[in-house]
């Protein structure tokens, strides 16, 4: 079976790629991937990614300061999106988690920053088949419960790791694979 091809893009060409803490724009990026590892919760990533663009849209950018002024109008907008995942649970989660970020921020700490804070530096591991990744870690159980201790929701530890993955925190590639320690 050939793998979707808005798949194999975002795995060739994003997936474990990282963001920068310091980039301009890194607070929205990693606000994006944790709505976004949020709403794919019990479903398939290619869903998320075939909504991507609309989530986008339907969430300003994933400028956390404006979503987190979303009020019951916006929110009601959201439930009556078709573009979304429209679970209440979820959709509540990002505009908490965008309240969250600011209040982050409001002590002095970036998003981005403060996430890279539980792995240091870039990890590149050696796994040679998917069934080798694990679906959690130390590292990513810390970061759900610091998260969750700041008001954070949808932020499981399994969540977590899915966010370091993409956010290439950790390189889970494994070493058949091109991207392998892309050197990126």
């Amino acid at each position: 079976m050939t793998p979707d091809p808005l798949y194999t893009r975002y795995h060739d060409e994003e997936w474990g790629v990282p963001i920068a803490p310091d980039a301009p724009d890194a607070d929205a990026r990693f606000f994006e991937r944790l709505c976004l590892e949020g709403a794919q919760a019990g479903l398939s990533w290619l869903t998320i990614l075939r909504k991507r663009d609309h989530y986008r849209r339907a969430f300003d950018g994933f400028d956390p300061a404006i979503v987190a002024r979303y009020d019951e109008t916006k929110f009601a907008a959201l439930m009556a999106d078709a573009g979304i995942v429209r679970n209440r649970a979820k959709i509540a989660a990002a505009i908490g988690n965008a309240r969250a970020v600011l209040d982050l921020q409001a002590e002095g700490f970036g998003l981005a920053g403060y996430l890279w804070g539980f792995v240091g530096a870039r990890r590149v591991n050696a796994w040679a088949s998917h069934a080798d990744v694990p679906s959690e870690t130390d590292e990513s159980r810390a970061m759900s419960k610091a998260l969750k201790a700041r008001g954070f929701k949808f932020v499981g530890a399994t969540i977590c790791y899915a966010l370091m993955q993409a956010t290439g925190m950790v390189d889970d590639h494994t070493v058949a694979c091109f991207r392998h320690d892309a050197g990126v």
